[in-house]
């Protein structure tokens, strides 16, 4: 199977002030088109060996797959969290016009 063009790529933090800054540094740098902060979640994970519960902040980034290296750099470099959560899911189908614009506002800056 081919690797898909577009992914939308999640990550949580544990306050919306930085879930912004997450989305917002991501959209400025190019690597994201587009980055959308979800309502808190609650979460629950296993941690150090104790089950937790926490409330978090979801940010769900559109980018490609050939800036998603970049982008999960990015994030690891932002984050405050020791592991945090960066899973990309494959777009497999979607609109022209908007996957275009996707590839066209994540598309390094050289190529413009």
């Amino acid at each position: 199977m081919a690797e898909p063009a577009c992914l939308t790529v999640l990550t949580t933090t544990d306050s919306e002030e930085k879930a912004r800054d997450l989305a917002r540094s991501a959209v400025e740098a190019r690597l994201a088109a587009c980055a959308q902060v979800s309502a808190p979640v609650t979460s629950v994970y296993r941690w150090q060996d104790a089950v937790e519960t926490a409330e978090e902040w979801q940010v769900l980034l559109k980018t490609t797959a050939e800036r998603y290296d970049e982008l999960e750099a990015h994030l690891l470099a932002a984050h405050d969290y020791a592991t945090p959560e960066i899973i990309a899911l494959p777009v497999v189908r979607g609109s022209e016009r908007y996957l275009g614009w996707v590839a066209a506002e994540t598309a390094p800056t050289a190529e413009l």
